[in-house]
């Protein structure tokens, strides 16, 4: 009897290890408050903190994709509250 491995289709894919490290990031003396995010330990995105002088003071703390990789890559991308938040936009872009 020959047996016959058949995929669950409707099997969800495991969740990304997402993970932070901060880092400082040299943008002409301004938004140097880095993060990097990483999807299972891979470099997935570059997010620093908005804080420098022309930003709008609606948009100063909040946290501004400078660099995506892979899927990551987007001009479109939005602001985001926390590191937290830019790591569930990582997961959830890599799980498209």
């Amino acid at each position: 009897m020959a047996l016959t491995f058949r995929p669950n289709m409707k099997a969800k894919a495991m969740p990304l290890d997402i993970s932070f490290q901060p880092m400082r990031v040299l943008i002409d003396g301004h938004d140097s408050e880095g993060t990097l995010v990483l999807a299972d330990s891979q470099l997935a995105a570059v997010f620093v903190r908005l804080d420098g002088t022309h930003h709008a003071s609606e948009n100063k703390g909040w946290w501004y994709l400078e660099a995506g990789f892979g899927k990551c890559n987007s001009q479109h991308a939005p602001l985001f509250k926390t590191p937290e938040e830019a790591g569930a936009w990582v997961e959830q872009t890599l799980a498209r």
